[in-house]
């Protein structure tokens, strides 16, 4: 997942700040629950009885792995994703052409020099430039926000290394993960740090629990006249060396990186479709990135949004379900960093009709229900009530409830068509031990998780490409 909180990201971020209407309040009627709960029972019913999302997500993850956008892997990916879903019998299945960044690891490491030698676990932050061949080697100072960083002089900063201990809280139901609160500092940290002098920065990994693991993200050097080199430190190490200038300890720290970005590659957004039997030139999206960070497997992020968009065309498919519209599953490529698929695709697609959009970006876990957004907020109070009614059918999962509020990264570019744009909502519990680290891994998915997302993509877009009237309109 790209720097999410920065481009108006999937609902499980910026749950904060959203106007909750739960559909789980009240007994919800309607036309649409009239209509379509034999059809969502039938799935429901189906998917749990059998279908492929996990075996898809082994295929992906296991047999290819990770998927940074320019990589040979994210090709096989891609490939990969054309292959499946033609032996599913999906129609009008394509690759369309994206270049993208390309942005190379390369070798790193990070090692505590004074008061002691020991090697500091670290992942250098996407689009970070390297350090010299020979490394770099200085004194850090701890700052616990932008904030305590400004108010120092520019002559304590300068030709040192910061630390930005900036902590994420830990999430709760009303307010969700906070990771609003902490992205900031991967992001611009490095930005910040330069302007002081500093020669390079680390940053606490973007999470509220750890066992030693870093997190790796996007970072992004903006209008920065002095670019310095950028990695993510676990919270323990953040801490140690927050408690060692505390008690008036000079720390020093060696950061080797040969981070690069080799300019632009080839890659591809992977589309599929169920073509509409009565209006095929209006369109409902579902899909996910395929693309993801270069450690662990991409399985929650996104490698499961992916299977479950895949999966639930397959359902309808294999229950012979062709709704009025064309239901389109898409496969951006390029969020993590870049979003270039995202904007492709809204670009090459704008003469196009999108009555809806819905992607799954927030992980395989239990889903919870849908969010939605809509330029027009006038249609955008419709399609709210049009979703509790949807969401309601999946009460046999839990996926009940229907919010105003941010969609996701790469459908949110199809907001400025006009298009009513849906986020999944999922339990977010614990995504973010997990969120762009070594652990991001198939094991962590819980298969009947999984197939419950699946199921509620496959509801929600067959009622949104059905029913009679577009979504956000009577």
């Amino acid at each position: 997942m790209f720097f999410r909180c920065s481009i108006c990201s999937f609902g499980l971020l910026i749950s904060v700040f959203l106007w909750t209407v739960s559909a789980t309040a009240q007994e919800i009627k309607g036309p649409i629950v009239d209509a379509y709960g034999a059809i969502a029972k039938q799935l429901i019913e189906a998917g749990h009885k059998s279908n492929d999302s996990m075996r898809k997500l082994e295929e992906l993850c296991d047999g290819i792995g990770h998927r940074l956008s320019g990589s040979a892997s994210l090709d096989r990916a891609i490939e990969w994703a054309q292959a499946t879903m033609k032996a599913d019998g999906q129609e009008n299945v394509r690759a369309e052409k994206v270049m993208v960044t390309k942005w190379v690891r390369g070798k790193e490491s990070c090692e505590l020099v004074e008061p002691r030698s020991e090697p500091i676990s670290m992942l250098g932050l996407g689009g970070s430039i390297g350090t010299p061949a020979e490394g770099l080697t200085a004194e850090v100072i701890v700052v616990g926000s932008k904030e305590e960083l400004d108010a120092l002089p520019a002559e304590k900063v300068a030709g040192r290394i910061v630390v930005f201990n900036a902590a994420m809280p830990k999430y709760t139901a009303e307010n969700g993960s906070g990771y609003g609160t902490a992205v900031q500092y991967r992001g611009s940290g490095a930005k910040w740090a330069a302007e002081k002098g500093a020669v390079a920065a680390l940053v606490r990994s973007v999470t509220a629990t750890s066992l030693s693991t870093p997190h790796t993200g996007a970072m992004r050097y903006g209008d920065a006249k002095q670019q310095i080199p950028v990695a993510a430190i676990t919270i323990e190490t953040a801490m140690m060396l927050q408690r060692l200038q505390d008690r008036g300890v000079t720390s020093k720290v060696k950061l080797s990186m040969e981070a690069r970005t080799e300019g632009e590659a080839p890659s591809a957004n992977v589309l599929a479709e169920i073509v509409g039997r009565e209006k095929p030139e209006e369109i409902v999206v579902i899909g996910g990135h395929i693309d993801s960070w270069d450690v662990g497997q991409g399985a929650h992020d996104d490698g499961a949004g992916c299977v479950a968009a895949m999966e639930a065309l397959n359902m309808l498919r294999k229950l012979g379900l062709q709704p009025r519209r064309t239901i389109r599953v898409v496969l951006w490529t390029n969020e993590e960093n870049g979003l270039a698929g995202a904007k492709d695709y809204a670009a090459r697609h704008q003469r196009e009709l999108h009555v809806a959009g819905i992607e799954a970006d927030s992980g395989g876990f239990a889903p919870e229900g849908f969010t939605v957004e809509m330029n027009d907020a006038k249609k955008a109070d419709l399609a709210l009530e049009q979703l509790q009614q949807i969401a309601s059918l999946l009460k046999p999962i839990g996926a009940t409830k229907a919010m105003l509020g941010g969609s996701g990264a790469d459908v949110g570019q199809l907001k400025q068509l006009g298009t009513a744009c849906l986020g999944l909502e999922i339990d977010g519990r614990t995504y973010f031990d997990f969120h762009h680290t070594w652990a991001d891994t198939v094991d962590k998915v819980n298969p009947k998780e999984l197939t419950d997302c699946a199921i509620s993509l496959a509801v929600a877009s067959f009622i949104l490409a059905d029913m009679p009237q577009r979504m956000g309109e009577r």
